[in-house]
């Protein structure tokens, strides 16, 4: 059995978005995706997704996109992204849209044989600063904002977050040989200073932290992934990042 991770899929069968707008890398990139994946993934494998799964605005329109993903071999562990507007509110209403090989995150944990997967979504913070790695030339052509400005609203998600994540990691019943930290939002900058995230994966003993959340990356710029830091190795894998391709992480 192996572990492999893969965000952003930013996939919208039926809601009409295309991702080419970032770059012709992304031009029919389900299709790398799908191919990639079955190069790689095993039936008895588990694939982690680290959110923005679907452009969908509800659980209707996701439907299509969670079919997609529940045909492609392995297990599949998802958390939701920034993007995951379809999300529904209730764990109970989520599990109920899920195909069989598609189990959700959510101040939870999941166990796969002798590994067990923690996680939250985080968010943006102001302590994390990622402006020099990112195109923001590119950010302004699409008319986004070229830096993050923060707000109050911002603390108390990145607060609710990290409750999020301690009740994850409050919830392991089992000893397990490895411990992995899955986030939507990276748990750490490139500088890679310590911060309250860091102090509380050390505290449970994970090893792995898989993130996606940043594209359009300057990748002479950004550090080698995946990086050994405090005794964990953090792994960067959304999808343009990694070429469209599921990456092994066991």
């Amino acid at each position: 059995m192996k572990v492999f991770a893969l965000g952003d899929l930013h996939l919208s069968f039926k809601a009409d978005k295309s991702m080419d707008i970032f770059g012709e890398n992304w031009k029919e990139h389900y299709e790398q995706i799908r191919r990639n994946w079955w190069n790689k993934v095993s039936p008895e494998d588990l694939v982690l997704i680290p959110g923005d799964i679907s452009w969908a605005m509800n659980m209707e329109e996701v439907q299509p996109d969670l079919e997609w993903i529940d045909a492609l071999p392995g297990k599949k562990l998802i958390l939701k992204g920034n993007h995951d507007f379809w999300w529904p509110s209730t764990m109970g209403k989520l599990k109920k849209i899920l195909p069989s090989s598609i189990s959700p995150l959510q101040g939870n944990s999941y166990t796969f044989g002798k590994v067990v997967v923690v996680g939250s979504r985080l968010w943006e913070n102001e302590d994390l600063d990622f402006d020099a790695y990112i195109h923001w030339k590119s950010r302004e052509s699409l008319g986004l904002a070229p830096k993050k400005v923060y707000n109050r609203d911002d603390g108390k998600i990145w607060e609710k977050e990290v409750k999020s994540l301690s009740k994850s990691l409050e919830s392991i019943t089992t000893n397990a040989d490895k411990i992995i930290a899955l986030f939507h939002f990276p748990p750490v900058d490139f500088s890679f200073r310590e911060n309250e995230i860091i102090f509380l994966l050390q505290k449970y003993g994970v090893n792995i932290c898989v993130f996606g959340h940043l594209h359009s990356l300057k990748k002479d710029k950004v550090p080698r992934f995946p990086r050994k830091k405090w005794g964990m190795d953090f792994y960067l894998v959304s999808s343009d990042f990694v070429d469209f391709a599921p990456v092994r992480i066991l």
